[in-house]
């Protein structure tokens, strides 16, 4: 296609040099739209930069500094280190682990910028596989694993690793193997997010086609050799734009509507709108390839034999026990409307991870989200990333001991029920008000008639959660009322009711 695309760019640039006539007219607004809309759809669109040069820590602007920390042939390690001078903080330290399914790193930008202002953020930049030469050898989803543990023992105690999506099973399978170990090193918590811990839970197209599909189709069909003159010549790869058609297949007339609508801004002269779709386009484009070791073994494990969430999963011939996290905290993440892993998938780690404490897990369902928003977008800055913070302070280190693990049948929002705050026994809230959260606290103004200054006043009293205002009785519901001068608007505003419906929710915080 580079004949094609050096046409179409030298076409483009023909109608709109502003000395040809015909650049101000319909005709030649529309053909050099036209062109550039071919020459777009046919670049390989190289690697992009974070360019995230400065944050704010609170409310002081301070640079940015990103640098290679740690390296290996396929992956080298990011810090986005903050340069805060003499007034240093101490915010969770975070191992971000950025998704090997074909795009770069880059496509978390987002979260990075969301969570900088808070935290020391460490991620993973994986390596074009085209890019690796032969001589530096084979890279599976057990060398995932490896470079995981291996990061994580050089970023020291008390790391949170954050992952997301595709990385959720290997970073769960590295955080097992080193709880089995004992390995003083092993995350203080782990956040999943969106991944596919156990696929056969409402199934997408992407699972549909692992499981319709065996392992010897994809190796025939999807698995090619690099071409001379990159330096990966003759590795076998999985190429990055293969996994690119297959995700814009999913949502075809969507990318197309988008792409109309470029042309139509392009022909019209609106250059903010087409600059926001360059912008996007030039992200999700650029792609990467996968070596066909890695690619096949995660097809294979993860999507068709599904072996973490039978318990069959093996990682260097050593079985793979998520019962072994017993000091780690887990978090999961869910979208409402996730397309690519489906509702109940990430949740399904906390029913793998039957050694750990009722205490130590949280879940949480974002309304009105897709895959993309888990992990970025509004709701990710608003709703989400506040919850990531929140449980990695409160799960600051790793406990000495293990706390007494959860009932194997208990829900995760039940079994993170905490012990009520002391109060004096004449005192009827003494049973349901706590003295902080444990985990992450539920949004009360999800609750008609609760707004922030409320949602303020009820934290203040002890509330946190759904399920204390469900429990409330009628003695219990006077004496809030009273304390917090509701005027009856429990009552009115039909709060229990509403928060039974919340607490009872499965994907409820």
């Amino acid at each position: 296609m580079s004949p094609v695309r050096a046409t179409a760019d030298m076409t483009r640039l023909y109608f709109q040099n502003p000395l040809n006539p015909l650049t101000h007219t319909p005709f030649g607004r529309s053909m050099a739209a036209g062109c550039e809309l071919i020459e777009r759809m046919t670049r390989r669109y190289g690697k992009p930069e974070f360019g995230l040069g400065q944050t704010t820590v609170s409310g002081v602007k301070v640079p940015v500094r990103e640098e290679i920390v740690w390296s290996k042939p396929f992956c080298n390690l990011l810090h986005f280190d903050r340069k805060l001078g003499a007034k240093q903080r101490k915010d969770p330290k975070i191992l971000m682990v950025a998704p090997m399914s074909g795009h770069y790193a880059t496509l978390l930008r987002g979260t990075v910028e969301t969570l900088l202002p808070g935290a020391d953020i460490y991620i993973t930049d994986w390596i074009d596989a085209r890019m690796v030469p032969l001589t530096d050898g084979r890279f599976d989803l057990d060398d995932y694993i490896d470079y995981l543990i291996e990061m994580l023992h050089f970023l020291g105690p008390d790391t949170h690793v954050m992952a997301v999506c595709q990385p959720s099973v290997p970073a769960l399978a590295a955080a097992a193997v080193m709880e089995a170990h004992d390995d003083p090193f092993a995350p203080a918590s782990l956040t999943l997010m969106g991944g596919p811990i156990d696929t056969r839970i409402n199934p997408t197209a992407v699972n549909d086609l692992a499981e319709h599909k065996s392992i010897e189709w994809f190796e025939r069909n999807v698995i090619m050799k690099v071409p001379f003159p990159q330096p990966g010549f003759m590795r076998d790869v999985y190429p990055g734009f293969l996994q690119l058609s297959g995700f814009m297949s999913m949502n075809l007339d969507r990318h197309v509507s988008a792409h109309h609508e470029f042309f139509q801004h392009l022909v019209t002269n609106d250059g903010d709108s087409a600059e926001k779709h360059r912008d996007f386009y030039d992200e999700y484009l650029a792609v990467m390839d996968l070596t066909a070791e890695f690619y096949l073994q995660t097809v294979d494990t993860v999507f068709i034999q599904h072996a973490l969430a039978r318990g069959t999963y093996r990682h260097r011939d050593e079985l793979v026990d998520c019962g072994a996290i017993r000091r780690t905290a887990l978090l999961t993440i869910e979208g409402e409307k996730d397309d690519i892993t489906g509702r109940g998938q990430t949740r399904a780690a906390h029913d793998l991870c039957t050694g750990l404490g009722p205490d130590m897990q949280a879940h949480y369902m974002q309304p009105d989200v897709g895959h993309y928003g888990v992990f970025n977008g509004s709701r990710f800055r608003s709703e989400i990333a506040p919850r990531i913070l929140d449980f990695m302070r409160t799960h600051w280190t790793r406990p000495e001991t293990a706390p007494k693990a959860a009932a194997a049948d208990a829900p995760v929002a039940e079994a993170r029920k905490p012990a009520a705050k002391p109060a004096k026994a004449s005192d009827p809230l003494a049973e349901v008000l706590l003295a902080k959260p444990r985990g992450v606290a539920d949004d009360l103004t999800a609750i008609t008639g609760v707004g922030p200054k409320l949602q303020t006043a009820l934290n203040g009293a002890g509330i946190f959660h759904f399920w204390q205002i469900a429990a409330l009785t009628d003695v219990q519901i006077a004496a809030l009322d009273s304390r917090l001068d509701f005027r009856g608007r429990i009552d009115r505003d039909g709060w229990i009711e509403q928060a039974r419906g919340l607490a009872a929710q499965p994907t409820a915080s």
